[in-house]
């Protein structure tokens, strides 16, 4: 789901944050990815642009405490970042990570049909949070 920057600008105001280059760049750049993003994945993507990397960092940071950005992978002890939106306002859902190529996916939802059908178990709406990692190879790094 890709955000404008209109959109980008309202969901700072939102959240009663300045809205600054680097925050409005890093919004985008996440809700244009078709995956969560590295601090690393992140800089590349942002390159050439005038903002030391270390903004970039904080600006990931305070997004993550505002709630528009998520952690959704500590895969190898690297965060990954996915923009809050798209999934409502919690991303608390499984994700796949793949042990060849690193890429971390949503779940499709069919496959999580317990988190996400409280009729089909009644503990549902007491979780506060989840984090569900599966592992294994993508579809990609299948493909001999």
């Amino acid at each position: 789901m890709s955000i404008n920057q209109d959109e980008a600008l309202a969901l700072l105001k939102q959240k009663s944050l300045r809205a600054t280059a680097p925050r409005l760049a890093v919004l985008q750049t996440l809700s244009e990815s078709k995956k969560p993003l590295s601090y690393s994945e992140m800089l590349e993507k942002l390159q050439g642009r005038p903002w030391d990397p270390t903004t970039i960092y904080r600006n990931l940071i305070k997004l993550s405490e505002h709630q528009l950005i998520t952690v959704v992978s500590r895969a190898e002890g690297m965060s990954r970042y996915a923009l809050n939106i798209e999934h409502g306002d919690q991303h608390n859902h499984p994700h796949f990570i793949c042990d060849d190529c690193g890429q971390v996916s949503c779940v499709p939802a069919e496959l999580n049909i317990l988190l996400s059908d409280p009729a089909q178990a009644g503990w549902v709406k007491s979780i506060a949070s989840a984090v569900v990692q599966l592992r294994g190879e993508c579809p990609d790094c299948l493909v001999p």
